[in-house]
């Protein structure tokens, strides 16, 4: 059996508290969240089904530290003060925090008023996310956005004047994009940032509107070539302004990087109530082993209240994760980091020493086509490899077994 040590040490490490709100006052065509638009939202209810649900996680994670809360979705600035300030409470309530727990919640620009952003700092939110996606009004119009770089700029000032710790989301790779139009944009997204920005290249998912209109020719990608030169584009100019990418689409002065993420990337515990919400929970097993579960709530908000007040909980799935599947994820988040993933954690879940997990010939033709780098404490993709990251992922973990 593999050595369990650095496992079952789930209470000394950061652990993260996510909640979804999962409303906005429109359904962008590229987006694939569980989001719903709804007339009425009854809050009240809401309020007391999130507190609900925390209870009973905490049950299934009685001995941890809070490291961070996030508030996601949807658009959780839709959310009354009142909600927010009841679910912190309650976090703070059921466990212990650390000493700076970071609380982010994420905005869209159409959402945003000075009042109500006080009144979350108020609360104890000390970080906001903004879902800015272009600063000109002619692509926002294209990414079926309802505010305009106007009222972008503007929730950018507001976020500024209320919080010391802000991020915003830009989409990039669009229709007709230059490079010397999306590095001018670029300059301008880093005369407003503060410590934190994220830039997502555009992608086409199934089952969005954008997915159709693909596929009729409707909408036209930049090529590989332009695409990559874009990508490279960004990496210079934030590397230049001090906030190199940390993760592939994230970017952060020294020190700023979002501590929830980095709970996701790093492979350890966290718990998301809120409908379609996921966990990773280490716990002991009926025989007194150490497993890690993989949870998710239901996504349809409705059946998801409806359980919450039948059952205290809306978990729709629960199950324990092999060892392939624990490797697994621990690659497919670790490695988009720029630091990679802790070779000595990777080795005590593993079992064994990489050489063995992998074969030294597969990790020689990864380092040597300038894919991987294997220092002497981390196992990192490089820039090209992040790049080519599912590939890389994909011939790492080829041929991962569990244990009988």
């Amino acid at each position: 059996m593999p050595d369990r040590a650095g496992i079952s040490s789930a209470s000394a490490e950061p652990f993260g508290v996510y909640v979804h709100w999962p409303f906005c006052l429109s359904k962008c065509p590229y987006c694939d969240f569980n989001s719903h638009v709804s007339a009425k939202v009854d809050h009240a209810r809401w309020r007391a089904a999130f507190i609900e649900e925390l209870k009973y996680f905490k049950a299934l994670a009685p001995e941890r530290t809070v490291s961070s809360i996030f508030f996601g979705g949807g658009t959780p600035s839709l959310m009354e003060p009142e909600t927010v300030d009841a679910v912190i409470s309650e976090i703070r309530r059921l466990w212990p925090w650390t000493n700076q727990v970071e609380i982010t919640l994420e905005a869209n620009p159409t959402s945003v008023e000075a009042g109500k952003f006080a009144a979350f700092r108020e609360a104890g939110v000390n970080r906001v996310s903004l879902g800015i996606q272009a600063l000109n009004d002619k692509d926002l119009k294209f990414l079926g956005r309802t505010h305009d770089a106007a009222e972008a700029r503007r929730a950018i000032g507001i976020a500024r004047d209320n919080f010391e710790r802000m991020s915003f989301d830009l989409i990039y790779a669009r229709p007709g994009q230059t490079v010397p139009g999306w590095r001018a944009e670029l300059n301008e997204a880093l005369e407003l940032a503060v410590d934190h920005i994220s830039l997502y290249q555009l992608t086409i998912e199934p089952e969005t509107p954008f997915f159709a209109r693909h596929a009729k020719g409707e909408i036209k990608l930049p090529k590989d070539d332009s695409q990559a030169a874009l990508y490279e584009v960004t990496q210079e100019a934030l590397e230049q302004a001090g906030m190199p990418a940390y993760e592939i689409s994230n970017h952060a002065r020294s020190g700023d990087e979002s501590r929830h993420n980095l709970v996701y990337w790093r492979y350890h515990d966290y718990a998301g109530i809120g409908p379609g919400a996921h966990s990773r929970i280490r716990t002991s097993d009926s025989g007194g082993q150490i497993v890690t579960k993989a949870i998710q709530t239901v996504r349809a908000p409705a059946i998801w209240l409806d359980r919450v007040g039948k059952r205290g909980h809306g978990i729709s799935e629960e199950e324990a994760v092999g060892r392939a599947g624990r490797l697994t994820e621990m690659l497919m988040m670790g490695l988009r980091l720029r630091d990679g993933v802790d070779k000595d954690r990777l080795e005590r879940e593993a079992g064994c020493d990489l050489k063995t997990l992998f074969g030294t010939s597969l990790l020689s033709d990864l380092e040597e086509a300038g894919y991987i780098e294997a220092p002497h404490s981390r196992l990192a993709a490089t820039l090209e490899g992040r790049q080519r990251l599912n590939a890389v992922i994909a011939a790492l973990t080829e041929k991962l077994e569990d244990e009988a």
